[in-house]
């Protein structure tokens, strides 16, 4: 049977079809649905970690005890869990270890644009490039067999348009789970600098016979054609590679590390004229010039950004590509909080008191962005704690204007440490945690302080006072984000205070709970417009009018404009007596 699926959902349908006993990850987009799916298999254990270095010290372990592993993480992500990645290229496992890298060519939700293919080549470990959904799930199992066949980890790269986007998808019978036994065998996996250094022989001796193999393996393959044009491509790249030039020659890669050199040479000697189409780094062309074949690549295709079909037909044949126009022009919509995002009244505040703001990777990400545009830096996830004690140590008067804010999940992901280190080396930092109960940026998962598992488990939840308090820190304050003017007064006492401090704000996000208050309305407003400083996408202004106004399908009644309002022009249905503010 045949059915439509995402990259991200096929890869799901693979783990469960190729015998994955063992899967984990932290949720970031563009990967957070490969797990979600996972979970829908109860026959594989799956998990959501506190962070990435986790989720494949997890992967690791389930590989070396013997049941087979995957490991998933948006790119970035990769960065934090490289670590382990590195250590277990060379001590191998003893069952099948598979990362998924999920790319963001583009940066459509990244604070930067890394090509993971490099991570593979300097890890020493082969990499698979599926390029629609029917791969995805097939080289799930061919990375398993790799694996075990070659005594290492494997990493399935995807980009965002694999991830999300939807092919047909041939339907199995799942394998039967078999988890070996355990052997032990420190020389293998303990990896002192001895072992270290016996093991590295391995990874070259496992990277020779690897080339013989990628010259082979089904997933490297020529479609002549036209021998005029000659095409190396990979991943999302051979789809645009095919549709703007159906008659052109192409080697389609799918094991793309190491490099069929036999096959490329092959190739290149039945083609007039070579191109390399790879988003990104020049990754594949580096490898064919160093081969000494003459190939067009970069010359032509940015080293940044996506690629398209109409940029592939342009460049390669000089025909414009067709595109489709929209029907009309829609407006501008730049990302905002919900309507009674808990995070709004926070960022406003903090613009009203001109503080430094040392910011972190989540929803409130967005506290940067106009009207609020309280936000100064944003680094990587759990930076803005260690971040905020660096600028406070190269200028430590910065400490009586300046907070950190993180978000809960981030915090767990790689605050605790950063906050660990502002007690221990005594920075007078006021860290504000934004407790929103959920890892809502990346579609509302689950984590350690929720209560709940990836598998709908119930789970002992984080109490934060009591890990702060364990971290050393003795001023710890817990406040209502609604609650204006008990925020506003809480951090302009702990930002005074000369030793640091954490506030905790804590409210569910406005998403995951069932608001249960009336939407505000607006009576005798003098058209002020300090509301809409709030940038809540449920209050607009009406120009004809110079009234603002509320948007009754959006307004969750959260009650955050009451409080800006200084003529009592915003209230609840049915309070004509609304204390002025």
């Amino acid at each position: 049977m045949k059915t439509l699926m995402t990259g991200n959902e096929a890869i799901a349908r693979g783990v469960y079809e190729y015998g994955v006993s063992v899967a984990a990850a932290y949720p970031g987009t563009p990967s957070t649905e490969i797990l979600e799916n996972i979970a829908k298999y109860p026959e594989v254990y799956s998990q959501w970690s506190p962070n990435e270095k986790v989720a494949m010290e997890v992967g690791i372990g389930a590989a070396i005890a013997g049941a087979r592993a995957i490991v998933a993480m948006k790119m970035v992500g990769v960065n934090v869990a490289a670590d382990p990645l590195f250590t277990v290229a060379y001590t191998g496992t003893r069952a099948g270890l598979v990362l998924v890298s999920a790319d963001d060519p583009g940066m459509h939700s990244s604070q930067n644009e890394q090509d993971n293919r490099l991570y593979a080549a300097f890890a020493k470990i082969p990499l698979l490039e599926p390029s629609n959904s029917q791969e995805a799930k097939d080289m799930v199992g061919l990375a398993m067999d790799i694996s075990e066949a070659f005594d290492t980890p494997v990493m399935i790269r995807i980009t965002t348009r694999i991830a999300h986007s939807q092919s047909l998808v041939e339907l199995n019978d799942p394998l039967e789970r078999q988890v070996k036994t355990f052997e032990r065998n420190p020389r293998k996996y303990v990896m002192l600098p001895a072992n270290g250094r016996a093991r590295r022989l391995v990874v070259e001796e496992r990277m020779h016979k690897l080339a013989d193999y990628t010259e082979t393996v089904a997933v490297n393959y020529m479609e002549l054609q036209d021998l005029t044009i000659g095409i190396i491509t990979s991943g999302i790249s051979y789809q645009y590679v095919k549709e703007a030039l159906p008659t052109a020659s192409i080697l389609k890669l799918g094991l793309t590390n190491p490099l069929p050199s036999g096959l490329i040479k092959e190739f290149a000697a039945k083609v007039d004229k070579l191109y390399v189409v790879e988003e990104l780094e020049p990754y594949m062309e580096k490898e064919v010039r160093l081969l000494g074949i003459n190939v067009i690549g970069k010359e032509l295709f940015p080293p940044y950004g996506e690629l398209s079909v109409r940029m592939v037909s342009e460049k390669i044949s000089g025909q414009p590509g067709i595109t489709v126009a929209p029907a009309f022009d829609s407006p501008i919509r730049p990302p905002v909080m919900c309507p009674g995002c808990p995070h709004r009244g926070m960022f406003f505040t903090l613009k009203q008191l001109k503080l430094i703001v040392s910011g972190d990777i989540g929803c409130y990400t967005l506290g940067a962005m106009a009207p609020l545009e309280a936000m100064d830096t944003t680094i990587c996830m759990g930076a803005s704690i260690s971040a905020g004690l660096g600028m406070i140590k190269a200028h430590p008067e910065m400490a009586e204007n300046m907070v950190a804010v993180i978000g809960d999940s981030t915090f767990l992901h790689s605050g605790i440490t950063g906050l660990m280190d502002v007690v221990y080396n005594g920075a007078n930092l006021t860290t504000i945690i934004l407790d929103n109960s959920i890892t809502a940026m990346t579609g509302h998962q689950e984590n350690p302080s929720t209560g709940k598992t990836l598998m709908g488990q119930p789970a002992p939840q984080v109490d934060f006072v009591a890990l702060c308090k364990a971290l050393g820190v003795k001023r710890i304050t817990e406040v209502d984000p609604f609650d204006l003017a008990r925020v506003k007064e809480t951090i302009k006492t702990e930002v005074a205070v000369p030793e640091p401090s954490v506030i905790i704000a804590r409210r569910p996000c406005a998403l995951i709970i069932k608001n249960t208050e009336k939407p505000l309305q607006v009576q005798d407003c003098n058209g002020c417009k300090m509301c809409l400083k709030l940038g809540c996408p449920a209050i607009s202004f009406d120009q004809e009018n110079k009234t603002a106004q509320v948007d009754q399908a959006q307004c969750t009644g959260c009650g955050v404009c009451i409080n800006v309002c200084k003529f009592n022009a915003l209230r609840k249905a049915g309070d004509d007596n609304a204390k002025n503010n």
